[in-house]
């Protein structure tokens, strides 16, 4: 059975995720663009996998969206997006929240008609491996 471990920025959560995913989108609707604060969110989503809090469950917390089906978990001390369950049946992992390695590649991209502007052309902007001098 795959594990796979995780955290905030911060430090103050850390959890375990015990299970296979079984599908790893890329969406671009409105709403993960505004919050993660750029171009989609990148979700990993398993029926089977277990989450377990190793430290720091009091920080977490939930916002959904009114109306929606969007909902976000988060650290309440350093914003980091974290595991959320708010989905009947379904836990969604954000992939950055990872502090190891995810063997499953992007099922799709999804909500692609809501892409911004500015991704469509993000492979003919130059690259650096850091800040660039």
């Amino acid at each position: 059975m795959a594990e796979h471990l995780g955290s905030c920025l911060c430090g103050t959560v850390h959890f375990k995720v015990e299970g296979e995913f079984d599908s790893f989108y890329l969406c671009h609707c409105q709403h993960c663009k505004k919050d993660t604060g750029s171009a989609h969110a990148a979700s990993l989503f398993s029926q089977s996998a277990k989450l377990s809090w190793l430290s720091g469950a009091d920080a977490v917390t939930s916002f959904t969206l009114p109306g929606t089906r969007h909902s976000k978990s988060f650290c309440k001390f350093c914003g980091s997006a974290l595991p959320n369950t708010q989905a009947a049946g379904v836990l969604i992992v954000p992939a950055g929240s990872l502090d190891t390695e995810v063997s499953i590649l992007p099922t799709a991209h999804i909500f692609s008609s809501s892409k911004a502007n500015w991704e469509k052309t993000s492979e003919e902007v130059p690259t650096f491996e850091g800040l660039p001098e």
